[in-house]
C-alpha cells in the first residue's frame, strides 16, 4: 500500500487477558483496541488520569490503574493486587532522551537511564508470578539511537541495552515469553509533542524516502505487538518496525 494506512487482521485473542502500560495514547491504546477487536480483555494503566477514563470510556477494561509506571513501588503494588494471572503484558511507557554532551545534566541523565532499566526490570520482577506460561511481557524500545549522534548518547546506550536485557529475561523467566519491538519513527502524539511545528516537514521526508512510501503509525506497531503475543515460539528477540528507516543511509 503506498501513502496510506495500512489494515490488520485482528488477532484472536478470545479469553486472554492483556496489562497495557501506557495505555492512554499511541501504542499503548492502539494495541488495547486491537486486543478488544480479537476478543480479548484488557487492564489499562496510564499515568493521566482523564486520558485514562476516555480510554476506559471507549474500551471497558477489566480495571484501570493511574499512576507513572517509573515508581517502582507502585509497580509492585499494582502487579500484586491483580486478582488473578493475565496472559500477556504490554509495557509502552517512556519517552526518548536527547541531550549534546555539552549540555549534559549528569543527574537528569542518570535519572532517565536509570528509571528506564528500573522500569523495564520492575516489570519482569513483578509480573513472573501473574503471568501465565506461554504468555508474553513485551516492552517497546527503538531503533533511533543504533547510529551514533550529537546528543545521542543516553538514548543510544539504551538502545543498545534493551535487547541483550529482553534475551536474558527470556531465558531466566522461561516458560514466559519475553520480547521487544524496535520502532523507528512513529506517526504519534508523542512525536508531535517532540518535533513540534517540524512534524509535517517530517512525515513528508518519510513518505519520500521510506521504502514502504509512507508513515509507520502506531497501528503498525500494535499489529506488530498482538502477533508476538499470539505466536508462541517467539521469546528473546528484537523485532523491528520502521518502513525501512534503517536501511536508508544519512
Amino acid at each position: 500500500m503506498t501513502g496510506g494506512e495500512a489494515h490488520h487482521d485482528s488477532p484472536d485473542l478470545s479469553g486472554q487477558t492483556v496489562v497495557v502500560i501506557g495505555a492512554s495514547a499511541g501504542i499503548g491504546l492502539e494495541t488495547a483496541r486491537r486486543v478488544r477487536a480479537g476478543g480479548g480483555e484488557v487492564v489499562l494503566v496510564g499515568r493521566n488520569p482523564e486520558r485514562l477514563r476516555q480510554a476506559a470510556d471507549e474500551l471497558h477494561p477489566v480495571s484501570t490503574a493511574a499512576f507513572d509506571a517509573t515508581d517502582t513501588d507502585r509497580l509492585e503494588e499494582f502487579f500484586q493486587g491483580l486478582p488473578g494471572t493475565v496472559d500477556h503484558v504490554l509495557l509502552t511507557a517512556g519517552s526518548p532522551f536527547y541531550m549534546p554532551l555539552a549540555d549534559m545534566d549528569l543527574a537528569e541523565a542518570r535519572r532517565h537511564f536509570g528509571e528506564r532499566l528500573a522500569m523495564t526490570l520492575g516489570v519482569a520482577l513483578y509480573s513472573a508470578d501473574k503471568v501465565r506460561p506461554g504468555g508474553t511481557l513485551l516492552f517497546i524500545g527503538g531503533t533511533g539511537g543504533r547510529r551514533p549522534g550529537v546528543g545521542l548518547a543516553v538514548a543510544s546506550t539504551l538502545t543498545a541495552a534493551l535487547p541483550a536485557l529482553t534475551a536474558n529475561l527470556a531465558l531466566e523467566l522461561a516458560p514466559i515469553r519475553v520480547n521487544l519491538i524496535a520502532a523507528g519513527f512513529v506517526d504519534t502524539s508523542l512525536s508531535a509533542s517532540l518535533l513540534g511545528d517540524r512534524l509535517e516537514a517530517r512525515r513528508e521526508e518519510l513518505r519520500a524516502e521510506l521504502p514502504i512510501r509512507r508513515v509507520v503509525g502506531p497501528a503498525d506497531v500494535a499489529a506488530l505487538a498482538t502477533h508476538i503475543m499470539c505466536n508462541d515460539a517467539l521469546t528473546g528477540g528484537t523485532y523491528d518496525i520502521d518502513g525501512g528507516q534503517n536501511l536508508i543511509a544519512h
